[in-house]
């Protein structure tokens, strides 16, 4: 009975965090697309940038020896759920076809390499920072 009520919780936090991060994206689209008035390649990029860094620091900030102890449905709330609603793979795979039929041939391909290249640096940049954060000392409990 104990793992039904286990796994209902991870659906329920996987299905949680993709809304939120659903919701994220859209806004996010709006804000740079209808208020910026920026490029819609724009948000997708951003996105899916923002994502990556999000996803690499909490993996490292939740890894067994992280400073961070969650437990498996925060963790997939946030990896599984938020980050997999806010990146967007599909959405960058559809622009980079569009550019393509369209002939902009150096576009896409300048888009597409940026934006695969950007996120990868985010999430170096990610683990690096809480790879940092988790080697910082941590308070003395007993002072507290």
């Amino acid at each position: 009975m104990a793992d039904r009520q286990m796994e209902r919780r991870l659906y329920l936090a996987v299905g949680c965090g993709a809304a939120i991060g659903s919701l994220a994206r859209f806004l996010s689209g709006y804000v740079i697309v209808s208020l910026l008035g920026l490029n819609p390649l724009c948000s997708t990029a951003l996105v899916n940038i923002v994502g990556s860094w999000i996803i690499m620091a909490f993996a490292t900030l939740t890894r067994p020896d992280g400073r961070l102890m969650v437990g498996p449905v925060s963790r997939n709330f946030v990896m599984a759920g938020f980050c997999g609603g806010l990146t967007t793979f599909s959405a960058m795979s559809l622009d980079t076809f569009i550019l393509l039929f369209e002939g902009d041939w150096p576009l896409a391909v300048t888009y597409f390499i940026s934006v695969v290249g950007l996120s990868l640096v985010a999430a170096w940049m990610g683990y690096l920072m809480a790879s940092r954060f988790n080697r910082l000392p941590k308070a003395n409990q007993a002072n507290r």
